[in-house]
């Protein structure tokens, strides 16, 4: 239970002077951990046994952060706050685990590191240890959302974190190297996107110790009022706290962050009594202290405090190397832990009273492990949208348009409950989900200028109005993280922006997987559009379908994707991940016009089944085919179909079997993933030695790996060969030879007897000719590709 102002005086000399005291435990709890594995307490003369081989870790940030915690602690008990951490600096890990584990939260996690003696010596021996735990806030440490390897997106995910949730605080620490990256200079952005009636605050706290790992940091050399004009221009009023002497330091931060937390309340408070959700200037707090606070002041003749020395391992002591064990001694003992622990370990009942209690904890708030927090989508039936594709290649549409409409019912479905987003860079117009804001808006805070803003309000389910990939993504992931759902949607090349931020949920995922005690959340789901094969007018910058491999290289227990080549089978994709757990998908779809193939059935059948032999497109009735044609993605099957089509007329005895995938890693062996296909289901489809011509949307290796290690290796991909250049969409599949005439030759090549197809080969090359003529003299592709149907094959 938490105290109120009639039980505690909060500003009194006497807490602030327990408060002290606690930072002091905090810091001696943190210094153990880098070099101690036994002998915690120091109840014994010190011997090398008691010291790891290696210590390794950081300090520089620890004492700062610690010293927020302990604030921060304070203020949740006297203001009742539902708050969490976001650590936002790399490699900080002793700050989450000290505070956990001083407030008991790491121990009700992990039962055997008690609150003693033998529970500290565990929790000192395994940090940053072989077994152990990771040296940054990562998936094991309660309280974490965020683990800060990469940096540059606690910002971005605390603004994420409190959308949809009214009375939730993210306390984000934002250290001042990772203030210098791309992605957390644009995430200051997000107090445009916080709506003050429904959702929650953030309070970012720029922590400036002045020094990188072997340089000043820049804000720490900007004068305060250089930061104050920065900050104000970017709509936050920042609140400074300065200085080394926690005589002074404690009742400065006590009345900045009482001041801060009341601003909070007021702004929300005003909001919500009067409906006025015009964007207020939130707090923030920046705190200036020195690096390595509290360690020692120099070593080696050179300052170590308040330099960037200080950023790592201070005093050089491990297990062979005892001789400044001294010195280690003298600055663990200055911390007076006689003070702070009973002799059994356990941290002095008097400390241990002003913490939060329950989950006020920062490491139990819920929403840290929301895997148990998490309310399913309700979702429409898919089918309800989908396209009559009875006639195959009769109805032309657009992918993105179709599922436009769904997802229209999904927001309309799961209002009540508020926990579904989506997310993208200024780009849901483009990426042809318009119909969505026939019910919803985008969320934007700022003023808006009718006529020329269009769909902006206080309030909307689509946050896009950013240009930034790295905040879209993050407010995802911090959406997700906390247990709602989402999807990302992009332009396909630019999600190489984010695709180290892709890689760094994929390790949380694996990580927290690992540790069975987290829930698990709702599954990252991310939108590839204007895709390599189709991006218009934007020319080679805009063709990268990288991401597939990025992703395919990761475990398979976690990745999927998925590659529709129609509206029908994405509306049954977006049907099976809305609801989906613990994994990263990427969908890659269309958003231009395009024939549509598969009926609802056929669709949901390639979803479940990842793929499908097409009856309608092969000819060999179901037995044995001459040559196999397969695709994956929404050009490569149009390509592929029309192939099948030229080639079935110039070779009508030809037994032709056509293969559409749509969840690509199907194709993986057993042996590499359980999902995958067993060498005789996937002899099955491929044969074992008859050649398939595959056509793909990304890079062929893939597809190369995918079948390395099965029997059929007379296999020829055709997908994205690194060409391109601002033309024609069919140009863009000549070039790469992706399209139809180049699939025909490179089938008729590797028929038996070969050279008795010459004269069809010499054919393709001539419409290939043709082809580069046309568009040169008319700017547009051949009639022979514009005016292509699909006709039944006989």
């Amino acid at each position: 239970m938490a105290f109120t102002m009639t039980q505690v005086d909060y500003s009194s000399k006497t807490y602030l002077a327990k408060l002290d005291a606690y930072w002091r435990a905090t810091n001696y709890i943190s210094v153990g951990q880098l070099y101690l594995k036994d002998n915690p307490l120091l109840l014994e003369p010190l011997k090398d046994s008691d010291v790891k081989v290696k210590p390794i870790g950081h300090w520089g940030t620890i004492p700062g952060q610690n010293f927020i915690y302990a604030h921060l602690n304070r203020v949740i008990c006297k203001y009742d706050l539902d708050m969490f951490y976001v650590e936002g600096p790399g490699h900080g890990g002793q700050v989450m685990v000290s505070n956990s584990y001083l407030d008991g939260s790491y121990t009700e996690i992990y039962p055997e590191i008690t609150q003693d003696l033998q529970g500290m010596k565990k929790l000192f021996k395994q940090f940053s240890f072989p077994g152990g735990i990771a040296s940054h806030a990562a998936p094991e440490t309660p309280g974490s959302i965020h683990e800060g390897g990469e940096l540059g997106y606690s910002l971005s995910h605390g603004a994420g974190a409190i959308l949809d949730h009214p009375n939730l605080i993210s306390a984000v620490v934002v250290g001042d190297g990772e203030a210098e990256t791309g992605p957390l200079a644009a995430s200051w952005f997000s107090n445009r996107f916080i709506n003050p009636i429904t959702d929650g605050a953030v309070l970012p706290i720029l922590h400036l110790n002045g020094f990188k790992i072997s340089n000043p940091t820049i804000l720490s050399r900007q004068t305060n009022e250089e930061m104050t004009a920065y900050f104000k221009g970017m709509g936050w009023e920042p609140i400074f706290v300065e200085g080394e002497d926690p005589e002074f330091m404690h009742p400065a931060m006590a009345k900045a962050l009482d001041t801060i937390v009341e601003k909070i309340q007021a702004i929300q408070k005003h909001a919500r009594e009067t409906g006025d959700a015009t964007r207020p200037v939130w707090p923030m707090l920046v705190f200036r202290s020195p690096k390595g606070w509290t360690g020692p002041k120099e070593w080696g003749g050179v300052p170590n405090e308040n330099s960037f020395r200080a950023h790592q391992v201070p005093i050089p002591v491990d297990q062979k190397n005892m001789q400044h064990a001294p010195a280690l001694l003298e600055w663990m003992k200055s911390y007076r832990p006689e003070e702070l622990f009973y002799e059994n370990g356990r941290l002095r009942d008097e400390l241990a009273e002003i913490l939060p209690k329950g989950n006020r904890r920062m490491g139990k708030n819920p929403v840290t492990d929301a895997g148990r927090l998490v309310k399913d989508l309700r979702l429409p039936n898919f089918r309800d949208y989908a396209l009559d594709n009875s006639v195959p290649g009769k109805v032309v549409a657009q992918d993105m348009a179709v599922l436009g409409k769904y997802v229209a019912e999904v927001v309309q479905l799961n209002e009540t409950n508020k926990n579904f987003r989506i997310f993208g860079p200024d780009e849901t117009m483009s990426n042809r989900l318009g119909p969505v804001f026939d019910v919803t808006k985008r969320q934007w805070l700022d003023a808006v200028k009718e006529p020329n803003d269009e769909f902006l309000a206080s309030y909307g389910r689509v946050i896009d109005s950013q240009l930034s990939e790295h905040q879209a993504e993050g407010l995802l992931e911090g959406y997700v993280l906390t247990g709602r759902h989402g999807f990302f949607a992009s332009y396909e090349a630019f999600l190489r922006v984010v695709d180290s931020m892709i890689t760094q949920h994929f390790k949380w995922l694996r990580k927290a997987t690992d540790h069975g005690w987290r829930g698990k959340i709702p599954s990252l789901n991310v939108v590839a559009t204007s895709t390599v094969f189709q991006q218009d007018h934007n020319g080679y910058t805009h063709q990268d379908p990288g991401l597939l491999g990025h992703l395919a290289d990761k475990k398979p227990e976690f990745i999927r994707e998925y590659l529709p080549a129609d509206a029908n089978t994405l509306l049954a994709v977006f049907d099976t991940i809305l609801n989906d757990r613990q994994k990263i998908n990427l969908i890659v779809s269309s958003k231009h016009p395009r024939p549509q193939w598969f009926t609802a059935d056929e669709a949901a059948e390639l979803v479940e089944k990842g793929l499908k032999v097409i009856d309608w497109a092969s000819t060999d009735k179901g037995g044995e085919p001459d040559i196999v044609f397969a695709s994956s993605g929404t050009e490569p099957t149009m390509e592929s179909l029309a192939a099948i089509s030229i080639l079935h007329e110039k070779l009508p005895d030809l037994k032709i079997r056509y293969i559409n995938v749509v969840d690509l890693l199907k194709l993986r062996s057993q042996k590499l993933d359980p999902r995958g296909l067993s060498d005789a289901e996937f002899d099955a489809f491929f044969t074992k030695d008859k050649p398939v011509v595959f056509a793909f949307h990304g890079y062929e290796g893939l597809i190369k790996d995918l079948f390395f290690d099965r029997h059929n290796h007379n296999l020829h991909v055709h997908g994205y060969r690194e060409n391109g250049d601002i033309t024609t969409p069919f140009d863009m599949r000549v070039v790469n030879q992706m399209d139809r005439f180049d699939l025909v030759k490179e089938a008729v090549l590797n028929l038996p007897n070969a050279e008795q197809y010459a004269s069809i080969a010499d054919e393709m090359d001539a419409m290939v000719k043709k082809h580069h003529a046309y568009i040169r003299e008319e700017g547009i592709d051949l009639p022979e590709v514009e005016n292509w149907v699909w006709k039944p094959l006989k």
